[in-house]
């Protein structure tokens, strides 16, 4: 960019949690601009998610929280042209990066499961992701996989 760099727009906190991270997430979750439905849906799913894991003395918004930070990439790979050729170039991700990739990607796993409301698929992908399971970690290893099978071209990086 020739100019300035944009301003960085700050979200203002949900109602409920008080937390930045959840407003982020609703808007992602946001479909037409039916900000209230997200929000219905994202505390629907979180109360669905309380009842399916009772055993943990953590709380359904920590379990989120878990279940994003078990879905977040540390590294991603990067098409490079250098000289003809294209590589897979291994890189670190940024951290505004990290949160926004694992938001997106739990909400497209979430969308593509089966399942009655999205409220219910979106807790069914929390709590596989809470265990270490699911679409949205699958995701992750197979980035983690991709970049470490490029590694010999780390020295591409740009």
């Amino acid at each position: 960019m020739r100019k300035s760099k944009p301003k960085k727009r700050h979200i203002l906190p949900d109602p409920k949690f008080s937390n930045t991270l959840v407003t982020r997430f609703v808007n992602d979750l946001m479909v037409d601009g039916k900000k209230s439905v997200a929000y219905n849906i994202f505390y629907d799913s979180l109360e669905l998610v309380e009842k399916r894991i009772k055993e943990t003395e953590l709380t359904p918004l920590e379990i989120w929280k878990k279940a994003l930070e078990n879905i977040t990439p540390a590294v991603e790979v990067k098409s490079r042209r250098v000289g003809g050729a294209t590589f897979q170039v291994p890189m670190e991700v940024r951290p505004e990066r990290k949160v926004a990739i694992s938001i997106k990607s739990m909400i497209l796993f979430a969308r593509k499961r089966s399942g009655k409301s999205m409220s219910d698929k979106l807790a069914a992908e929390i709590v596989a992701a809470f265990n270490e399971e699911g679409g949205a970690f699958k995701k992750k290893e197979d980035t983690h996989r991709m970049a470490e099978a490029n590694r010999a071209f780390a020295h591409f990086r740009f």
